[in-house]
């Protein structure tokens, strides 16, 4: 079972992980979406395509982009399609 953790909270919890170039890719199921806010910022992946980003607000606490996921990713990593991965200082645990 694999869990994202910051600030002492669980972001997400799932046993049924994608994980590519080493991020744990979480189902959106498995996220809990009041820590996650909408962020502006894309990035793009040459062969997995368009990032959109969260920052996550926990206990009045921003980490702004720490979170990212694909909504349209290409075909070779249809896979991970709005799954949710983590950075910037949010622990994973598998």
């Amino acid at each position: 079972m694999a869990k994202a953790i910051w600030e002492g909270v669980v972001l997400a919890e799932s046993d049924s992980c994608v994980i590519v170039e080493g991020n744990h890719y979480f189902p959106p199921h498995t996220v809990e979406r009041e820590y996650f806010r909408p962020s502006s910022t894309t990035t793009v992946c040459s062969w997995k395509g368009i990032a959109h980003y969260y920052d996550i607000e926990v206990k009045g606490k921003r980490n702004p982009d720490a979170a990212w996921y694909y909504p349209q990713p290409s075909d070779a990593t249809k896979q991970i399609k709005d799954h949710v991965a983590f950075w910037k200082g949010v622990r994973v645990e598998a």
